[in-house]
């Protein structure tokens, strides 16, 4: 397709980086964060080195899945801004560089949408077939046993009509029916109202959920106990994931390439599954990027990792574009699930992160090792995963960003009570992080950097080099990346030439323990080396210092890494 050369490709090598935009930043002092304050923070978002942002939902809803239920398409919620403050938001972005991609819901609406309030006027309004419908089973009952996403039925009895209507997620949000060509077209001119106002592209949600069987057959028994393999004990194999969703998508790319530059459409493709997950790019005319949670569930291990990432690369078709990510506001923390808090592997997360082909996703906070917060029982805001009894509310990755460490973490005024309680700021904030060279924000901001020069506006070539033991070590590009996803210190498995950046800090007195260690392994006397390199780095670069006792000796300590030239 002649609109989306490569050239134009601007997320191949590139850093999205999503904004929950309610707990972002509070400019008119209601608790909430608003598009005021993206705007206000762009100049951050510019200096940490992204691409692109995506924003969470900004449609008016009634917020009982916090605008994942949308009642307008076409507008702003008022606690978030307007029309007026969304265009300024584009116009700031693009004077930055930045592009803007918006969250849009497909899949169902909020009850409180005009289109749901006249279906349940009766079985003959206009709007009727927007939405799932179905009379019960003949015995009674609901037609099949269909879950919705909090573990209990997905059917909701509407006695005026004498019929159940479908609700995956919340009975608030009823699921539109997408064999409704008004449906279809309905969409259509959402995209365009919105791609005409500047946003470069949307995150779909929910992308794997759009058709549903047309014989509403029941879902079978789910064979695992991963969060991708069902809802329920129930693999979602006619209630969602059906092949007609496709159709969508390469209707909507049609759309997308319309433009000029051409739009991007990212997917919530929530499938178990590499080869399930490689269709949703279709021959280069659906998704260009589909989020892969394999990826997002896997372990902090080389094995696992490394097997998920080869596999990705060689279901994709060719010139497909993966995405990484490892955090959001559904699935958490990636500091928390993968590092338990552990500075040393938030940078080592953040370097794989960032050195893998395609895209990558952060999380707002993720670039300072932002983990998950404890939300009192009494302040949780979340109804999904209240009603769910799930063990950890969603809350807990959406609570608003630490700025600074005052009593408001910079969020909102002192005097005003954010809408979720804000964690301890004074234990990791941006303003902090960014004084200090060897933080993990000015860490972070290296690594993006790098990534920028080396990987940007490409789709580079991967190569394994190993993935024995904890060691996982791969070639990008003309880079070579080595990580230690382990307790014991490692000799590299390849030879290296300059080291460019490296995780360890100064204060773990990385070097002397590299040298000391490449000693013992090799049989060389590297300690002294190491730790003549160690002492005439101090005072400069951490990163910096570790990466040349790193090269030179040849060693990797626990949970640590590097990034080098390719060479011997």
């Amino acid at each position: 397709m002649d609109g989306n050369a490569p050239a134009r490709r601007w997320w191949h090598g590139g850093v999205l980086y999503q904004v929950y935009l309610r707990s972002w930043l509070d400019t008119d002092g209601d608790g909430y964060g608003d598009l005021g304050g993206v705007t206000a923070r762009l100049d951050y978002l510019s200096w940490l080195g992204v691409d692109g942002i995506w924003l969470s939902p900004t449609m008016p809803s009634p917020d009982q899945d916090w605008g994942y239920d949308v009642c307008d398409y076409f507008s702003v919620h008022p606690d978030l801004g307007t029309l007026e403050d969304f265009d300024r938001l584009i116009a700031e972005a693009d004077a930055r560089g930045l592009r803007v991609l918006l969250d849009l819901v497909p899949n169902h609406t909020s009850s409180a949408h005009p289109w749901f309030v006249d279906a349940v006027r009766g079985r003959d309004a206009a709007h009727r077939d927007y939405y799932v419908w179905a009379d019960p089973a003949p015995g009674g009952g609901p037609p099949n046993n269909w879950l919705d996403a909090t573990g209990g039925g997905a059917w909701a009895w509407h006695e005026p009509t004498g019929q159940y209507y479908l609700h995956l997620f919340l009975d608030s949000q009823p699921d539109l029916n997408w064999r409704e060509p008004a449906v279809h077209a309905a969409f259509r001119d959402i995209l365009r109202f919105w791609f005409d106002r500047g946003a470069a592209g949307f995150r779909i949600d929910v992308a794997h959920g759009l058709y549903k069987d047309a014989r509403l057959r029941d879902d079978p028994p789910a064979a695992g106990r991963s969060p991708l393999d069902g809802v329920g004990g129930q693999r979602q194999v006619y209630s969602a994931n059906r092949p007609e969703s496709h159709g969508v998508f390469r209707e909507w790319r049609r759309v997308a390439e319309g433009y000029l530059p051409p739009r991007l459409l990212l997917g919530e493709t929530w499938v178990p599954d590499l080869g399930s997950l490689a269709g949703f790019y279709g021959h280069d005319d659906e998704l260009q990027l589909a989020f892969n949670f394999p990826f997002v569930f896997a372990e902090l291990a080389a094995g696992e990792l490394s097997g998920v990432v080869g596999e990705t690369l060689a279901r994709l078709p060719a010139g497909a574009c993966p995405v990484w990510t490892a955090s959001n506001h559904d699935v958490g923390r990636f500091p928390t699930r993968w590092c338990r808090g552990e500075e040393r592997k938030v940078r080592l997360a953040l370097m794989v992160l960032a050195t893998l082909p395609g895209a990558v996703v952060l999380y707002y906070g993720d670039e300072i090792g932002m983990t998950d917060a404890a939300v009192p029982p009494q302040l949780r805001r979340d109804r999904m995963s209240r009603e769910r009894g799930w063990e950890g509310s969603r809350d807990r990755a959406r609570t608003p960003m630490p700025w600074d460490a005052s009593l408001s973490a910079g969020f909102t005024a002192d005097s005003v009570t954010p809408w979720l309680p804000a964690g301890d700021a004074a234990v990791r904030n941006v303003a902090d992080q960014r004084a200090d060279p060897g933080s993990v924000l000015r860490f972070c901001r290296r690594l993006l950097a790098l990534r920028r020069a080396e990987l940007g506006g490409t789709l580079a070539p991967y190569e394994l080099v190993t993935a024995a033991g904890d060691q996982w070590a791969y070639r990008v590009g003309d880079l070579i990346v080595a990580v230690n996803l382990g307790d014991a210190p490692a000799v590299l498995a390849c030879p290296v030439g300059d080291v460019l950046l490296a995780t360890a800090t100064a204060g773990e007195d990385a070097a002397a323990a590299a040298g000391e260690d490449a000693a013992a392994a090799a049989g060389e006397d590297a300690a002294a080396a190491a730790g003549a390199d160690a002492a005439a780095a101090a005072g400069e670069d951490a990163a910096a210092a570790a990466g040349a006792v790193a090269g030179a000796g040849r060693a990797l300590g626990p949970w640590q890494g590097v990034i080098a030239r390719a060479g011997g």
